[in-house]
């Protein structure tokens, strides 16, 4: 005997309601599958600001003097010039002078422009150390005289652009401006 007040599914009714749920459910899994694949990216972004706050920050603390610091006049020079209002022996240019190198105790880069065309590939610390989290990083520097800066005359500022690139060619570049330090300018 069948009453009109039952209630139930049909298999129709069972079977669309599992596709719509599939459905869903499908879709709500590919928002996190992309989401999964790309989560990484601001950690990459992150290291790599990171490296190239460091470095801008290393190569922006070295001083920038019309003579190689190791120079005998470098203190008191006030042009680029050998003599006695200029240099002693060695003017500063632009690039490393002689041995002059990042990771050397003895002879490490002494002014701004001694990191001119500086590469790493694999971030390297100070003593030559590699950081092995940080392999798949790379970094460039680039050093190049600025126009009048801020009323600062033209040939007296540097503008130094470090470029990092991490995984996936996510990459960073930030500049800063170094003025010349020459006590009699």
């Amino acid at each position: 005997m069948c009453t009109t007040d039952q209630r139930g599914l049909s298999l129709i009714e069972l079977l669309v309601f599992i596709v719509v749920v599939g459905i869903a459910v499908s879709g709500v899994l590919s928002v996190y599958s992309l989401n999964a694949r790309s989560s990484a990216d601001p950690m990459v972004q992150k290291q790599a600001l990171a490296i190239a706050e460091s470095l801008l920050e290393e190569v922006l603390a070295k001083p920038y003097t019309y003579c190689d610091p190791d120079d005998a006049q470098a203190e008191t020079a006030t042009s680029s010039a050998i003599g006695p209002a200029g240099c002693a022996t060695t003017p500063e240019g632009m690039g490393a002078e002689g041995v002059e190198d990042r990771y050397s105790n003895l002879t490490p880069y002494d002014n701004v422009n001694d990191y001119n065309g500086f590469n790493m590939t694999g971030i390297v610390d100070l003593g030559g150390n590699a950081i092995a989290p940080l392999a798949a990083y790379t970094a460039s520097v680039r050093v190049q005289p600025a126009g009048a800066f801020n009323g600062i005359p033209s040939g007296e500022t540097l503008l130094a652009t470090v470029t990092v690139t991490g995984p996936g060619n996510h990459s960073v570049s930030l500049s800063g401006y170094r003025t010349r330090y020459a006590p009699n300018f």
